[in-house]
């Protein structure tokens, strides 16, 4: 069979191509460039944690090397802490998010950690956890994925290879370079990776409405010594500026070695961002933050970010797909494009695999735009919804009662992701969903969303992450069965349920991987949960029900067209 043809060397074509390969599908990467990323530390990215999970499950790379996390969060208006979240180890969250005390801080300065604010209930809710952000320059992500596909036999990257036509017939994909030698090139399917400006999506004459310059930001990366170490900042309405847009407002996110990005939200219209103008931001806010003196800094790269909100009409052409900014363009209020086209990858490559192996299942391949593009229209209309209120004169306070701490509310939850501006979406309404089962039984993860990062044992007895677990094209079934974690796994594997259990899983419609945990979120003894390859609940069952969990597994997988007589467990077997 040939392979996936994947245009475009960005971060999500490459990730694709690595998941692709972690199922033996082979890829051909078509690189328009050299194969090397600028380096641009004004250009850096925010993941949340389980798409780094993602990252350093296919590359084998800790990505906290290369990036950083931030060690809490706040938010300011004026000269008024509005809300302080901490993270502990690992980007863990206790109750220390809260709206902070009207109180003024010195005039023009910010109040460090704990002077000038008080904490309250609200915020985070008491034991409740959030994984800190990991932030990283794009071209370090890029070259941790481009060092993975370097030793991955199934990879085969052109460089200086241009896209400029595209045939499919009913077994594949005939495509046609330009470079040092026009070539061509033959695949089962094509993905188009190829960023906002696609020549994948122009070819197959897919339409890309929406809007554009959203919003501008003016961007800068420098080293410097800021208040509150380690701490990411929103401030709005700047004490400092007496005149200009009531919109005013700056971020501060910190990267390794005291580097800092910050982005200043440009008044609408287009004028320039001259490097007088920049530099003068750069001393007046620095000044502000420091109480009055520009502390010393080193520049280190600059830019104007501007953010597009576009959504593709389609995203499955026949055997042709669209894929992260080639598919959407997304980012105001904080919210991460790159994150979402991760997803993409991730939700596609399964999919594609099990086509590769067994034959296309139309139902599990139109699932893809079902669900990412339902998703990412979501996130769409909720930023577009809140924009108009957080970026008028009088903000929500001219429609709302207490409008300064919701305005704050919905900014951190985009800048963080969470709530409706940054959570990862479910996949609700997907038509990969089981019907109603009489045995379903609810936990506090929802049908169609991401699972939650619990330990479970494996087959081998050992204590691995869920998140380790993803990924390998295999259903996994995993029961929660409290107090096996003190017991060998020889003790309680012919014990109880288990035994049925496991010739449920034997007999499912898709190579399935039995796992146990001792908990989960909402869950009683004896629930059985179905989780797709990428990590999303298919259903919870309460107890061991053979025919519903087959049912289940039958729906994931798009029907019963995929009864095969050779899995992909078996082809990735040597691959855990």
């Amino acid at each position: 069979m040939d392979p996936v043809i994947i245009v475009g060397a960005g971060p999500v074509g490459l990730t694709l191509a690595l998941a692709l390969a972690r199922q033996e599908v082979p890829s051909v990467v078509l690189d328009e460039g050299p194969g090397k990323d600028e380096l641009r530390l004004a250009r850096t990215v925010v993941l949340r944690e389980d798409t780094v999970a993602l990252v350093e499950r296919l590359t084998g790379l800790p990505l906290d090397d290369a990036g950083f996390r931030w060690a809490g969060w706040r938010s300011m208006r004026r000269r008024q802490v509005m809300r302080e979240i901490g993270f502990g180890a690992k980007g863990a969250a206790g109750p220390l998010g809260a709206e902070a005390a009207r109180g003024d801080g010195p005039r023009g300065a910010v109040a460090p950690r704990g002077t000038g604010s008080s904490r309250s209930a609200e915020g985070l809710g008491e034991g409740e956890e959030f994984s800190a952000p990991l932030h990283i320059a794009q071209h370090a992500l890029t070259g941790a994925l481009r060092e993975a596909v370097i030793h991955e036999r199934l990879i085969k990257v052109a460089v200086l290879s241009r896209l400029d036509s595209v045939e499919q017939d009913a077994s594949g994909v005939t495509a046609h370079t330009r470079g040092p030698d026009g070539t061509w090139w033959r695949g089962s399917y094509l993905v188009g990776c190829d960023g906002p400006r696609s020549t994948v999506r122009k070819l197959q004459d897919v339409r890309f409405p929406g809007r554009t310059a959203v919003e501008r930001y003016a961007v800068a990366a420098l080293r410097t010594e800021l208040p509150w170490p380690g701490e990411a900042l929103l401030h709005r309405m700047t004490p400092w500026r007496t005149s200009g847009p009531s919109t005013d407002e700056v971020s501060a996110r910190p990267l390794a070695e005291d580097v800092w990005r910050l982005d200043w939200l440009l008044p609408p219209g287009k004028d320039l961002v001259t490097p007088d103008l920049l530099v003068a931001r750069i001393r007046e806010t620095l000044a502000g933050w420091s109480g009055g003196a520009t502390p010393a800094y080193e520049l280190l790269d600059t830019g104007v970010h501007t953010v597009h909100h576009r959504l593709a009409r389609r995203w499955r052409v026949g055997r042709v797909f669209l894929a992260g900014d080639a598919a959407h363009l997304l980012g105001a209020l904080g919210t991460q494009g790159l994150d979402e086209g991760l997803r993409d990858a991730d939700n596609l490559a399964w999919k594609l695999a099990l086509g590769w192996h067994h034959g296309p299942h139309e139902t599990l391949l139109d699932s893809y735009q079902a669900e990412r593009r339902a998703v990412v229209a979501a996130r769409l209309r909720a930023a577009d919804q809140a924009l108009p209120l957080l970026r008028s004169g009088g903000g929500l306070r001219a429609y709302v009662p207490g409008s300064a701490r919701g305005h704050d509310a919905l900014l951190t939850d985009g800048h963080l992701g969470r709530g409706p501006l940054g959570a990862p979406g479910a996949y609700t309404g997907s038509p990969l969903m089981p019907p109603p089962a009489e045995s379903h039984t609810p936990v506090d993860t929802e049908p169609g969303a991401p699972v939650v990062d619990v330990r479970v044992t494996a087959e081998d007895g050992s204590f691995v992450p869920l998140r380790e677990r993803l990924g390998r094209g295999v259903l996994l079934v995993v029961l929660i069965a409290p107090g096996t974690g003190v017991w060998a796994r020889k003790h309680w594997v012919t014990a109880g349920v288990m035994p049925r259990l496991a010739a449920a899983v034997t007999a499912l419609p898709h190579p399935a991987e039995l796992l146990v945990a001792e908990s989960y979120p909402g869950a009683a003894a004896h629930t059985v949960l179905l989780v797709r390859p990428d990590g999303h609940l298919v259903t919870s069952l309460g107890g061991v029900r053979p025919a519903d969990l087959y049912e289940a597994a039958e729906a994931a997988l798009g029907g019963p067209a995929h009864a095969a007589a050779e899995s992909v467990a078996e082809a990735t077997a040597g691959r855990r």
